[in-house]
């Protein structure tokens, strides 16, 4: 493959601006986004702040060199987990090669199923935004649902209702409604990841 071809497959199809289009290449980033990771900082003055991991990043609108919203001279010194959930946690990557390479697109996912109904739908995606890239409006859709093939459709649907593809990444809307529907049936049979 050209390299000039494989650079535009990472590119991302979600919060794209007419000034970047570039993927957000974080697997950790992913899984604290999933998780609501809290980021606590220090600034300079020696005051501190707590940033939930949903306000940390930017998206690139008409200012793609602000990535996130910490100020000059701002140190991260603790990234904070809550205690985990009840559920499946998996983390399924597909890449171009078996080691050391980004995400084409990613999956952290944590769902939990009691009696063949989704109680619990977490999903955070790498690969596919320019930040993490979390939709609650998704796991919304999909808890107190049995994650039927026409339920998995309507969230891919929702998930992706924006996405744009530049060319050499259009792949990566199909392969995006694949990777959901895979985490959601393989929660629902107890496969576990």
């Amino acid at each position: 493959m050209p390299s000039d071809t494989w650079r535009k497959s990472y590119l991302a199809i979600l919060g794209t601006s007419e000034s970047c289009i570039a993927q957000h290449p974080s697997d950790m980033a992913v899984a604290m986004r999933l998780l609501d990771a809290t980021v606590e900082t220090l600034k300079t003055d020696g005051s501190t702040r707590k940033i939930a991991i949903k306000d940390f990043y930017c998206l690139p609108k008409d200012t793609p060199h602000i990535e996130n919203v910490l100020e000059s001279g701002e140190l991260i010194t603790h990234v904070v987990l809550p205690a985990p959930i009840k559920g499946m946690h998996t983390y399924d990557k597909v890449r171009d090669r078996a080691s050391y390479a980004f995400a084409l697109v990613s999956c952290a996912a944590v769902i939990n199923v009691e009696e063949g109904k989704i109680t619990t739908a977490r999903l955070a995606f790498g690969g596919i935004g320019t930040e993490p890239w979390r939709n609650e409006a998704v796991e919304a859709l999909l808890t107190g649902t049995d994650g039927n093939d026409d339920v998995i459709k309507q969230a891919a649907d929702l998930l992706l209702k924006d996405a744009k593809g530049s060319g050499q990444n259009d792949f990566k809307i199909p392969l995006t409604r694949r990777l959901l529907k895979q985490v959601i049936q393989r929660a629902l049979a107890g496969k576990g990841a």
